[in-house]
């Protein structure tokens, strides 16, 4: 694994921070990150003569990006035309959004194509880690509500099934 970008770094820190988690404690060869809720806590473990950085969540230290909350306007308009029958899919985390499994491979899924409650519908990746997203309702694709490779929050809709 490659050190994490400044990018992965804001990314895991916002899902740390959304999360139930206490504490996080990640090591890789060449990186260490500690993240611990309550501000008086430390690492108890680990060699004495390094200790990894120690940030206390909520830790803004990268911005968000000033585009996202305009990115993010038309998606809340055509939310109002959603029907109350479709059901959102929502990211169980925050990463980035796939539709497909690689680059220049066919999308899981596509607007009006039947899906079973276990389909793989996409995949959301923070830090090289990759999370399957599965419709959880037997139906229709009806709308997707994010873009391929774009930045999505943890409970984000990414797209409306009409259950059948």
């Amino acid at each position: 694994m490659t050190k994490p970008t400044a990018r992965d770094l804001e990314a895991l820190m916002d899902l740390f921070e959304k999360s139930d988690w206490k504490e996080l404690d990640l090591r890789t060869e060449g990186f260490e990150l500690y993240l611990s809720k309550d501000p008086t806590r430390r690492r108890s473990h680990g060699p004495a003569a390094s200790p990894a950085p120690v940030l206390s969540a909520p830790a803004a230290v990268f911005g968000t990006p000033a585009a996202a909350p305009t990115a993010r306007a038309p998606v809340a308009a055509a939310a109002a035309a959603i029907p109350a029958n479709w059901i959102a899919v929502k990211a169980p985390n925050l990463g980035t959004f796939y539709r497909a499994p690689k680059p220049g491979a066919a999308p899981y899924v596509e607007i009006g194509q039947t899906v079973a409650a276990d389909t793989e519908v996409c995949l959301i990746e923070v830090m090289k880690l990759f999370t399957s997203v599965r419709a959880g309702v037997a139906g229709v694709v009806r709308q997707l509500a994010v873009q391929d490779a774009e930045m999505v929050e943890h409970d984000q809709v990414l797209l409306y099934i009409e259950p059948v």
